[in-house]
């Protein structure tokens, strides 16, 4: 059997997990991170890319090492709590937060400037619309790379390279000064403002579902599918990379047209409207129309493909209907608001898929392998649960003697350190699979 793709396949597949990723998140928060950056936006840029797109190409390549996705990775816990953790990061990065966040921001950048005395029905009729569209084009796996690697996406770059091209070559302002956190310590902040694309997460549901197009493609070579996850992956990076950078230098020079803006989606849609008239509305529209309908996709797919996996007696279809039934309903629930309700839960959530990728690169050096999981992602997730309870506004000050507590990476350090002991201390072996 052939086990080679084709150079149109490859291409195709690698801008379809680009789509995958490129979504809401990745387009309303670097340009409110670059207004707020001003003169620190080279070092808040690079700060944002070490979450946005170095630890979601670690986490592909860990995806490949681990030869499988969530499940495969923690199956050092106990079996139970394995299957729950998964299911929580499936959960979060589906119907509870990021699927709906991309029909919200759909719907704020790219419909309501056209909508005249707007109503709540209007979002819930389009919320309707959209995830329609979703489930038609999440029901077949087999199809995802034709139609949207090969037709969608390529389309979508298209129109990203002209918006790129004219924020670059016509800015509108000078790059303004640094506000808030990114006065005194912009790398930090830019990298908890990369929580925010929950790309690292994204990458962990959506390495499986890569590797599933792959093999509807016909390769059933293990080594030749995490190949072709690893090439797809780097040309994400790259993809991510421009589209943020883009961004960061759009809202940097945005302060003549975006005073006193706190939404990103309002800074990128005022900007283009300044730049190209009314036209430049339909054309971001159409980008962000195209980029949130393809992350919606590959959520929508991941999750209903993690379920089956789970049952594999329930049937997919259905699963993909109710999936897009539920990121229906909460999409009503408004864009300020999921935003604020997701920031606790991603500050407790992060380091626990940060050290478990860790620990997918560590594993050959753990000698007591489920002794060392249970203690790394206990103590990540202890000390990421401080950050958590800190961003919802308790006062946690007494505890302000944990290093980076300012910062709200207190749980750096300790992770590091438990990952160390697992390595050096835990030497009792017990008997593991490989």
């Amino acid at each position: 059997m052939n086990q080679k793709l084709s150079t149109f396949d490859i291409i195709g597949l690698g801008f379809m997990s680009f789509a995958f990723f490129l979504g809401a998140g990745n387009l309303i928060f670097p340009p409110l991170a670059g207004s707020l950056a001003g003169e620190n936006t080279l070092l808040a840029i690079l700060g944002f890319l070490v979450t946005a797109v170095g630890l979601p190409l670690l986490t592909l390549i860990a995806v490949a090492k681990a030869g499988g996705g969530l499940t495969v990775m923690a199956k050092y816990l106990p079996g139970k709590i394995a299957t729950l953790f998964a299911l929580i990061i499936f959960v979060i990065i589906g119907p509870s937060f990021a699927t709906p966040r991309t029909a919200l921001v759909a719907f704020e950048i790219g419909i309501r400037p056209f909508i005249m005395n707007e109503t709540s029905m209007h979002l819930a009729i389009f919320s309707v619309l959209f995830f329609t569209i979703v489930a038609g084009l999440s029901i077949s796996t087999g199809k995802l790379l034709d139609m949207i690697g090969k037709v969608i996406t390529p389309l979508l770059i298209v129109l990203l390279i002209i918006l790129a091209t004219a924020v670059v070559l016509h800015p509108l302002a000078d790059i303004g000064a640094a506000s808030a956190g990114y006065v005194d310590t912009p790398f930090i902040t830019g990298i908890l403002e990369g929580y925010n694309t929950m790309d690292t997460l994204g990458a962990l549901v959506f390495g499986m579902l890569i590797i599933n197009v792959i093999k509807s493609k016909g390769i059933t070579s293990r080594a030749v599918q995490y190949k072709y996850l690893i090439i797809s992956g780097l040309m994400t990076a790259v993809g991510l990379t421009f589209v943020y950078a883009s961004l960061f230098y759009l809202g940097a020079t945005s302060h003549s047209v975006a005073i006193n803006i706190n939404n990103g989606g309002e800074i990128i849609s005022l900007y283009v409207q300044a730049l190209f008239g009314i036209s430049g509305q339909y054309l971001l529209s159409l980008v962000v129309g195209l980029a949130c309908l393809t992350t919606a996709v590959g959520l929508v797919s991941a999750l209903s493909d993690f379920l089956v996996e789970l049952k594999p007696n329930w049937n997919r279809k259905f699963l993909v209907i109710l999936n897009c039934i539920l990121c229906a309903f909460v999409t009503n629930v408004g864009l300020s608001q999921l935003i604020q309700l997701s920031i606790p839960v991603l500050y407790t959530v992060y380091p626990v898929a940060i050290a478990l990728v860790a620990l997918t690169y560590a594993k050959d050096k753990l000698a007591n392998k489920p002794l060392s999981y249970s203690f790394v992602l206990g103590t990540s997730l202890v000390f990421g649960l401080l950050d958590g309870i800190k961003v919802t506004g308790i006062n946690i000050d007494i505890l302000s003697f944990i290093p980076l507590f300012d910062e709200n990476m207190e749980w750096f350090l300790p992770s590091i350190l438990a990952l160390l002991i697992s390595i050096f201390m835990f030497k009792n072996k017990t008997k593991n699979s490989s």
